[in-house]
Order: C-alpha cells, then structure tokens, then sequence
C-alpha cells in the first residue's frame, strides 16, 4: 500500500458513511488506488468491492494507523460521522504521522475552526459539499466549482494550467477535440461571455466550460497538474 514512483495519487477515507462511501467508490470508479477504513465491520465489507483495500481500524489508535502505512497515502479525507472527538483525534493523529493532505467534514462551524487550528488542509460541510464534488476537487485540483446541470450535463470552472498559459482558444480547440464548449472566460473578476479565439490566456484566467460528464472528465484529466 506504500506510494510508488509516478503512481497516481492515493487516497485514503476514514469513516464510511454517507458521505465517505460516495468519496470512496467515486475515487475508485476512476481508478484512483482508495483505502477505505471504519471501525464498523458492516460498513466497511459494503465498500469492500469497490475499492482497493477496505480495513476495520479503529483511526484514534496511532498505531493501527501506522500499521495500515497512512503516512504513504497522498491525501486522506477524514469522513467521521456524529463523534467530533474521534473526528479530532484522527486528524491530530495523521498530522503527526506526517499526512500531506488532510481533509475532513466538520459537523458545524465552531468543529471547523477547531479542525483548521490542529492542521487539517481542508474542512467541508456536507450540507455544502457533496461527496461527488470533493472527490472531483481531488482528481482535479484545477477545478474550481463544478456545477451538474443533469445526470449527463455539467458545468465547470478550470483554473488556466500552466501548460496552456499564453495559448488562445483557437489552439486548444477544446469544441473539437473534448466536444465541450467555453461558455465564457473569467478575468480579475469579470466575465466574458464573448473571448476573442486568438486571444492569449493568461494564469489570473478561468475557463467556464460545459459539456457531458465524461467529455469534461477527460478534459480534465488531461490539464491536470501534479
């Protein structure tokens, strides 16, 4: 389970409930390598053929943690349901275990603030953030907002990755080759429903595309930064 050399991204979730299942089968539906963990037995066999490797582990116990080699996981979403102390002592945990990416759902503002001050990278509110959305801003960290318009139609926003900076619309043919759309481009805050096709994108730039999902997942994909 340890990290290999130009392996994609690892992804481990603790806590298997609604809400971290979706992130566990979504990751895995895309061929991410998931550890799935809950100290409930049940939870974990329902994930079990979905994903890569599905473990009973109690996540407050720093050494099952070790044992289960967390540390060698790029990013772990910590999905602990109503138990806020749980919630925080598994975040402390995999802070001192030197986890690069710590996400985890907060069950109120004031669980958020706490969870910032002992190092979690990122906190989401379920009520805010569906599972699906978190796990697309996984795969694809360019992607600022996706917006599903149907169960075949979204609408993205993508940050300008570095290697289409100074490139214009026509080069990228993005209608051609994904069969998408830019709807518009997003500069210092304004939006321009109508971009020149040869006029050069800058990194301040944020593309506004819609098409079918697995068009836009391709497309991101492809401009998908390390």
């Amino acid at each position: 389970m340890g990290k290999k050399p130009h392996a994609k991204k690892q992804f481990a979730i603790i806590g298997l409930g609604r809400f971290g299942s979706s992130v566990a089968k979504y990751l895995a539906e895309m061929g991410y390598e998931v550890l799935a963990v809950d100290d409930n037995a049940q939870r974990v066999q329902d994930v079990a053929h979905a994903v890569t490797h599905a473990v009973t582990a109690d996540s407050t116990d720093e050494e099952a943690m070790t044992a289960l080699g967390i540390r060698n996981f790029d990013v772990v979403v910590v999905a602990i349901g109503q138990d806020i102390q749980s919630s925080i002592l598994t975040t402390l945990i995999l802070k001192d275990l030197g986890v690069p990416y710590i996400i985890v759902k907060a069950q109120n503002e004031l669980h958020g603030k706490v969870l910032h001050k002992i190092g979690a990278n990122r906190v989401v509110f379920p009520e805010r953030d569906m599972g699906l959305r978190v796990a697309h801003h996984l795969i694809s960290p360019n992607i600022l907002e996706h917006i599903e318009l149907s169960a075949d139609y979204s609408i993205v926003e993508m940050k300008i990755p570095s290697s289409i900076i100074g490139k214009n619309l026509k080069q990228l043919d993005i209608r051609h080759k994904y069969n998408c759309n830019v709807l518009a481009v997003k500069r210092n805050g304004e939006m321009n429903i109508t971009p020149r096709a040869d006029e050069p994108l800058i990194r301040e730039d944020i593309l506004v595309i819609v098409g079918k999902n697995e068009q836009l997942t391709k497309l991101e994909q492809t401009y998908a930064e390390p």
